[in-house]
């Protein structure tokens, strides 16, 4: 499915008043062989573990995108290749990281999507802490299970409905 998130928010400027679309500030690096990308959001609220992600990663993610509140971390990453690699065999549109991925080349080899804070080759602990499913909030942008994403070169929107 192709769309340009300038064309979306044209098309949708009373929505954008009534706060049904939000636009991200412009924080993220763009990684992934996929340059654009979107579906239902899917969320997590972790912090320097990425345990959880590998069991999202792990079920299907046909038409979903997961965003990742790694609480801004730049200490250690949160995907690494071989969790991209479960994603897009598990079929996930893309990832959004409010934190750290390793293993960017490889990861730019893969076709999905992802955004990420920066790089940092160190990898995070695994102790299984976090929380699945809830809202969560960076960016100046609120993310809740269910609602829509779009991904693309200019940027990231978010939407209470699917926009195309």
């Amino acid at each position: 499915m192709s769309f340009k998130t300038p064309d979306l928010l044209d098309d949708n400027e009373e929505e954008i008043r009534n706060g049904g679309v939000r636009v991200l500030a412009p924080m993220f690096q763009r990684y992934g062989g996929r340059s654009s990308f979107s579906g239902q959001i899917v969320t997590l609220k972790i912090f320097e573990d990425n345990s959880l992600v590998r069991e999202v990663f792990g079920g299907d993610g046909n038409g979903k995108v997961l965003v990742v509140d790694g609480g801004g971390s730049l200490r250690c990453a949160l995907v690494g290749d071989q969790l991209a690699i479960l994603a897009h065999k598990n079929r996930w549109e893309g990832v959004v990281v409010y934190g750290c991925i390793r293993d960017s080349e490889d990861i730019n080899q893969i076709d999905l999507g992802v955004r990420a804070l920066n790089t940092h080759p160190l990898k995070s602990v695994k102790k299984g802490v976090g929380d699945k499913n809830l809202a969560v909030t960076f960016g100046g942008v609120s993310f809740k299970p269910g609602e829509w994403i779009y991904v693309d070169g200019d940027g990231i929107i978010v939407s209470d409905k699917p926009l195309i």
